[in-house]
């Protein structure tokens, strides 16, 4: 990418989600969820240089996992914008891949919602443009809660988001035991029919915005993905334990569809100490410290 002072970033921060409930299937053969989204300081970086020709050029620490450039999600995303907006600017993507892929961290998804953040910018479209979201929601479904990355309860298929919601600054470790965990496989796992429903929609959650209570929720809101994923990768359930086995550590839990799990601590040291003595012990793992939490002020 060339030097360009008119060059724009932005980051892809990974989305964690702190609970995860299957409702049911619907007749389409999408599965209905509830989950509470946040999003972490760890994240991929996503740059946009003005230019004639839509391009992406992939790089970073896990670049060489990230597939095939045409079905990136931040060319799909671009492209799908461009098919609404007439004349829109838009140029060459650089992407620098620090999230692990497959991870149950919505890498992908927070790159393409990325993606349409620059080019909202570049072409002064609101992200609440309708065309802007139609595009989110045909991307991914997980793309439409992270255009404003902040926490949420997302419902639906993903497409249904709650307003932001104010919660605590959580110290946390992310382990992902480099394995794929394909979605499709772990939602087949769950076994529904389709039209078969296994739950209702909970109410508000109500005030989160103290550690005791936001960690009280999750304790009765499981991730619903996690035994259907450890049926799969076995390691999922040896990362938790050995996240659940570190001093300070407050609740483990796999995120999303796996491998990734995370852990909430009590302090950024117990995060700290925790996600070096992790690291030493399983350097083939991928560790790290960082916060969930926050949302609107």
């Amino acid at each position: 990418m060339p030097a360009n002072d008119r060059v724009r970033v932005e980051r892809a921060p990974a989305k964690v989600n702190l609970t995860l409930r299957i409702l049911g299937r619907r007749s389409d053969g999408y599965h209905e969820l509830e989950s509470l989204v946040v999003f972490a300081g760890v994240a991929d970086e996503l740059a946009l240089a003005p230019g004639d020709d839509l391009a992406l050029e992939v790089t970073g620490p896990t670049a060489a996992s990230a597939g095939d450039l045409a079905d990136n999600l931040v060319l799909k995303a671009a492209k799908g914008l461009a098919a609404r907006v007439t004349g829109l600017k838009a140029g060459q993507f650089r992407l620098t891949k620090q999230l692990p892929v497959a991870a149950g961290l919505g890498g992908g998804s927070s790159d393409a919602a990325a993606a349409l953040r620059l080019l909202a910018r570049a072409n002064a479209l609101a992200l609440d443009d309708p065309r802007l979201l139609d595009v989110a929601a045909a991307t991914g479904a997980d793309v439409p809660v992270c255009v404003d990355p902040q926490p949420r309860i997302m419902r639906g298929i993903g497409e249904v988001l709650s307003a932001p919601i104010r919660l605590p600054r959580l110290p946390a470790v992310l382990v992902n035991p480099r394995v794929a965990v394909p979605t499709r496989e772990v939602f087949g796992k769950i076994g529904l029919a389709k039209g078969e429903q296994r739950g209702i929609a909970a109410a508000d959650p109500g005030d989160l915005t103290t550690p005791e209570a936001l960690l009280a929720y999750m304790a009765a809101n499981a991730n619903d993905l996690e035994t259907p994923a450890v049926a799969l990768q076995p390691v999922i359930a040896e990362v938790k334990a050995a996240l659940a086995s570190q001093d300070g550590c407050r609740l483990a839990r796999m995120s999303g569809s796996g491998a990734t799990c995370f852990a909430v601590f009590g302090t950024d040291s117990e995060a700290a100490a925790a996600a070096r003595a992790l690291g030493a012990a399983r350097p083939a793992w991928w560790v790290a410290a960082t916060e969930l939490g926050q949302g609107p002020a």
